[in-house]
């Protein structure tokens, strides 16, 4: 699968995201805000996951339509994925 720019563009936001929370906890920031941060970073992470999983699945359904495959099973595959990754 080949991964948007967007998708990247994500990621480096959360690794600074990450890297601001560590100069939080460098700092002897407030328990409180860095949990908040904490927080904010993996409702993003959950949100890339699922756009991912999301832009993966129509990929993998337009396939299977195209070869007369099971579509029920790529979203059973997607569903899992999701479940694993809480």
């Amino acid at each position: 699968m080949e991964y948007a720019d967007e998708i990247k563009n994500r990621l480096k936001r959360i690794e600074g995201q990450t890297r601001g929370v560590l100069r939080m906890m460098d700092d002897n920031k407030n328990c409180k805000d860095v949990v908040s941060q904490l927080s904010a970073i993996r409702n993003a992470v959950d949100r890339t996951i699922a756009y991912i999983v999301a832009s993966n699945m129509e990929q993998c359904i337009i396939q299977e339509m195209e070869s007369g495959g099971d579509t029920d099973k790529v979203v059973k595959e997607a569903i899992n994925l999701l479940v694993k990754s809480r």
